[in-house]
């Protein structure tokens, strides 16, 4: 068959198009966009405000070369079919193409599928359609808005605070809420209380019971003397049990993927950032070459809010199931998931494209990094579909004078879904056999001081609960959100925590004070409910915008008057001397974090990296360095004369027992932790996880 009457199926990736091609064969040429071909320009508004906000696009520079052949290629095919993500932004970028090549070919439809299997392919070409502008006008939409927000906010931020500055209607609200966050952690005040535990023997087994209430009543304990008061009542008193309670318990397991759960669970369970995740789990739905297969897709799209399941796959794991299982583990129907309010559901659940492709079976074709997401993937499916975790929990209430102690106990009866998941620490305490009337004494008491700790932090994962549970942003936007928090330096991460700097405490402060209409969770989560129902055909985008915009162009107006100039604060003078002038050197603030410059500057350009603690190898200044070839990393300010240098991550802390400045260093399957790196200290200390305090308070 000549060129000329092949089909042209254009595609986003080069690694789809792989894949595809092996599905639809010779009479088909698979072309990739690259992504995006046009876009706004990134030098001027380019929308107009006075003719009904119509943008100007142009085509992204550096991409006229790859349009030409894109065009060549249309013009000697016989039809077009445009096979972009099944997203908003997909199908954004099908109607740019469409409207690029319908003059060397009008026969353009647009196709969609949500795996990239051969099923999938061929059903979506059989049901080739017209380009759906109502999602091009919820992403239009979204991309004007942001537009607006970030061409008016960000020139007041480059005027009054520092050039390459930005704001955002989504990355705005989550600096908010970490500075916030990082506001109610300063201004938290420990408050003291104590716990009391009894400890027994019985028929060889240990076991702990708990002080519950008092006369009833639940007891506090707010001091070492409230401690005390008790032990003087009870000590050397003989405990009554006088409640045995035997309670089943089931535990259901958990729905397929969503985005923003399976962004959760790799943060939390394989420690990768939200663009990690979602780089590794396009790579597995664009297809990864497997042995004896070729390129295969091995996940479906892997943006979704929706916990939905189609009966096809769920026959399929059913039937996986059947084959490796007893029927214990199979519930007499599939197991379905409700969606979350405001859900789009446009997607499948994430979940492998064929459950009999376990991760084992393809371990040696897949990297690392796409074996344990896959892994994540393909057990959170299989599990989902399987019987709950039965479990057996026993709780015996014991009395001495006016005082309740409880201890609790359970065992596994049936592990039911754990049995994929093999979850660690399922097998909890189990109490010896005890019954009502039983007198025990203890062994000993345990009385322990706490405190109670400020709220976490916010990590990756848990940001993205938040933004999910506040309907703000969509699955797409979290790891973009995040990101350009980090390249603006808004925030940087200490350890897996996410932490304002001066910079972003600042911007926050500017755009809550002068904006805080704009950037508030209930609006910009309802700005979002307005995008969908663009897309359902229930809103028009012009209208939308138009009521956006005539209150915000007068807050705009209002700012810009009345934003004072704070530039200089954001400079710090120091005790040091410029060594090329004797000028004192000042802490400035750059692109990527804060450097030494010379106060005298522009007559005098001398700058350098800001020293960040001891050397542990001779005592001079670390510093942060970066290479093409080694990427960043931390050395000392006096190389070569010393030669130390790391891979791993500096901390803001100084070594309590010899002073160097300490590193967080990542220990497999325990965490974090920050070491010195002093040969003749050692010192050491486990960083506490973000989800219970804050990691200074293990820092003496």
């Amino acid at each position: 068959m000549a060129d000329h009457k092949k089909t042209l199926v254009i595609v986003e990736s080069p690694t789809k198009a792989k894949t595809i091609h092996k599905y639809l064969g010779k009479d088909y040429i698979i072309a990739s966009s690259m992504g995006h071909i046009i876009d706004l320009p990134k030098s001027r508004l380019a929308v107009d405000v006075n003719n009904d906000f119509k943008p100007e696009y142009i085509p992204i520079r550096g991409k006229a070369k790859l349009i030409n052949d894109l065009k060549k290629k249309a013009s000697q095919s016989s039809n077009v079919l445009l096979a972009t993500d099944p997203d908003r932004e997909g199908e954004a970028i099908s109607w740019h193409l469409s409207n690029v090549l319908k003059e060397k070919n009008p026969d353009i439809k647009r196709i969609e599928f949500h795996e990239i299997t051969e099923e999938a392919i061929k059903e979506a070409v059989e049901k080739a359609r017209d380009i759906n502008m109502d999602l091009v006008n919820a992403q239009q939409a979204r991309r004007i808005l942001d537009r607006l927000v970030g061409y008016y906010l960000s020139p007041i931020l480059w005027k009054k605070v520092k050039k390459g500055l930005s704001a955002g209607r989504v990355q705005s609200v989550a600096l908010r809420v970490i500075c916030e966050r990082e506001k109610e952690i300063e201004n938290f005040i420990p408050q003291e209380y104590w716990t009391l535990d009894a400890l027994f023997e019985h028929h060889k087994q240990e076991f702990v019971a708990s002080l519950f209430s008092e006369n009833g009543n639940k007891i506090e304990l707010k001091t070492k003397n409230d401690v005390d008061r008790v032990l003087s009542l009870v000590e050397g008193k003989p405990f009554t049990v006088s409640n045995v309670e035997h309670k089943e318990r089931r535990r259901k397991p958990q729905a397929p993927y969503i985005t923003s759960k399976l962004q959760q669970d790799a943060a939390r369970r394989l420690g990768f950032s939200a663009s990690k995740t979602m780089m590794v789990a396009q790579q597995l739905y664009e297809g990864v070459t497997i042995s004896g297969e070729g390129q295969v897709g091995l996940i479906t799209y892997m943006r979704t809010d929706s916990t939905r399941v189609a009966p096809a796959a769920l026959a399929s794991v059913r039937d996986y199931l059947g084959k490796k299982f007893s029927k214990e583990y199979i519930p007499e129907s599939p197991n379905f998931y409700p969606n979350k309010k405001g859900a789009q559901d446009a997607h499948e659940a994430i979940r492998p494209t064929n459950v009999f492709r376990d991760p084992e079976s393809i371990k040696n074709d897949l990297t690392p990094d796409q074996y344990k997401l896959y892994s994540l993937i393909w057990k959170r499916f299989v599990s989902s579909q399987m019987t709950p975790e039965v479990s057996l929990v026993v709780t015996v209430v014991m009395n001495v004078e006016n005082f309740e102690f409880r201890a609790t106990g359970s065992r596994i009866l049936f592990n039911g879904f754990t049995v994929i998941e093999k979850e660690e620490g399922a097998e909890k305490k189990v109490l010896p056999p005890l019954e009502v009337g039983q007198v025990l004494f203890p062994e000993s008491f345990d009385p322990q001081q706490h405190f109670t700790s400020p709220p976490p932090r916010y990590n990756e994962a848990s940001l993205v609960k938040f933004l999910e549970e506040s309907g703000i942003g969509r699955p797409s936007t979290y790891a973009p959100t995040i990101n350009t928090l980090l390249k603006r330096y808004y925030v940087t991460k200490h350890g897996k925590q996410l932490v304002p700097t001066v910079l972003g405490r600042l911007v926050n402060d500017i755009i809550v004070s002068y904006f805080e209409s704009l950037i508030n969770i209930d609006f910009t989560a309802k700005m979002e409910e307005k995008l969908d129902l663009i897309e359902e055909a229930h809103n028009d985008w012009v209208s939308m915008i138009k009521e956006f915009y005539e209150p915000f162009k007068l807050t705009v107006h209002h700012a810009e008057e009345h934003i004072e100039d704070v530039k200089n604060i954001l400079d710090e003078e120091t005790d040091l001397v410029c060594e090329k002038c004797g000028s004192k050197m000042v802490k400035r603030l750059g692109k990527y974090g804060f450097f030494l410059a010379c106060s005298a500057f522009p007559k005098c350009s001398n700058a350098k990296p800001l020293p960040l603690g001891k050397c542990p190898k001779c005592g001079g200044d670390v510093i942060k360095r970066s290479s093409k070839r080694r990427g960043t990393f931390y050395a000392c300010n006096r190389y070569p004369e010393c030669d130390f240098a790391t891979r791993e991550q500096a901390s803001e802390h100084a070594c309590p027992k010899c002073g160097s400045l300490l590193f967080i260093r990542k220990i497999k399957k325990k965490g974090e932790m920050l070491v010195c790196l002093n040969e003749q200290c050692g010192y050491t200390v486990t960083l506490l996880d973000e989800d219970k305090t804050d990691a200074q308070a293990h820092i003496s």
